[in-house]
């Protein structure tokens, strides 16, 4: 018995490298000192720092992969393994530089993992770093056939004094949100159970979209990487704490941003204001098919990706600035960005005992 009587077959993983290559390719930016298929990836510090400090940030797609498995559609859902990471690094208000990726399976098609590869890349264009190399991993027996796991992780380098902590937070700080192109990349394990058939047509007040659901839920996530660096160069001591809205929603991921307090008693916490800004009607679908309206804004984004504590008296510029350039980060597909003062931070008016404290809705 040989390697490909065992399962794996080399020969489709050559194939498949090949192909990556071209994709990788696409995205070289300066600092690149390797090729796709050496041992590791090289990638030059950038020059002019004086304290560097590395910010890296790892996750995958998750279930989300399910629907592209049903669906047979690959070549989105490596933006959403990009952007799950280049936002999470953002948040401390630096750049990716370079990404890597890992693709796991149980027996490889060269060209359903180009497909994956080719949204990886994708994904890096959109955020402006250098795919930098990769594992593919073939493991018969241990994945379904026809089944792959895709994740990966990015690394940023910016200067210590310039870092985004959430530290110079305030009472008064204005919140302002960025659309989220719809479902991003969690609560998937929620959706695949109010949705049986992805291939159903995605019916809006009576009328067909053109979509399916599936194709609707299979919209990539938004990577808000080069319109906040923008806003960042022009405004960084305005801008206080970034927080990306993924799994857990409004109530897990917002106080994240927030300092801790030395009294519960006088924590920040976020007032949200109702009906600031316009929620994607694939969420009101997932609540009509059985979503408990009184628990998605603590598992979805409801339409809100990426959220920004900011200094009061620049809140009008930034968003102006936001909207301004929203064209600029046009995506094909994708509807266009837009940003919303959605809220305020405030003190506490009594103890924070946990998440539900420390969101607050109001009128």
């Amino acid at each position: 018995m040989d390697y490909k009587q065992s399962g794996v077959d080399v020969e489709e993983g050559y194939r498949a490298v090949d192909k990556y290559k071209e994709s990788a390719k696409r995205t070289h930016i300066p600092g690149v000192l390797s090729d796709l298929g050496a041992f590791n990836g090289m990638f030059a510090v950038p020059s002019g720092i004086k304290n560097p400090v590395m910010v890296s940030g790892t996750d995958g797609v998750g279930t989300k992969l399910d629907v592209a498995f049903k669906m047979k559609k690959y070549d989105t859902v490596g933006i959403d393994c990009v952007a799950m990471s280049v936002n999470d690094i953002l948040c401390s208000g630096v750049q990716t530089l370079f990404f890597l990726d890992y693709i796991a399976c149980g027996n490889l098609d060269a060209d359903v993992a180009a497909d994956l590869v080719r949204g990886v890349s994708e994904g890096c264009l959109q955020a402006g770093c250098a795919l930098l190399g990769g594992e593919t991993a073939e493991m018969p027996g241990f994945y379904d056939k026809g089944k792959y796991d895709l994740a990966g992780f990015g690394v940023g380098i910016g200067e210590k004094s310039e870092m985004i902590t959430g530290k110079k937070i305030r009472d008064g700080d204005v919140l302002i949100g960025l659309s989220s192109t719809g479902v991003h990349s969690n609560g998937f394990s929620l959706v695949r159970k109010l949705v049986q058939n992805f291939d159903e047509p995605f019916v809006l007040n009576g009328k067909e979209t053109g979509q399916t659901i599936g194709e609707a839920l299979l919209t990539p996530t938004r990577i808000y990487v080069k319109p906040v660096m923008q806003v960042l160069k022009k405004f960084r001591e305005s801008v206080h704490g970034m927080v990306h809205i993924t799994g857990g929603g409004f109530y897990e991921n917002i106080p994240r941003m927030f300092p801790k307090a030395a009294s519960s008693n006088k924590q920040l916490i976020s007032i949200i204001k109702r009906d600031a800004w316009d929620i994607p009607p694939i969420f009101g679908e997932l609540i009509r098919r059985g979503a408990d309206v009184s628990k998605v804004y603590n598992t979805f984004n409801m339409g809100i990706g990426f959220v920004l504590a900011v200094k009061n008296k620049d809140a009008d510029a930034i968003l102006e600035m936001f909207n301004k350039n929203a064209a600029n980060y046009s995506v094909p597909g994708i509807p266009e960005m837009k940003a919303y003062k959605i809220g305020r931070v405030a003190y506490s008016k009594g103890e924070v005992a946990g998440q539900k404290d420390a969101v607050l809705f109001e009128d």
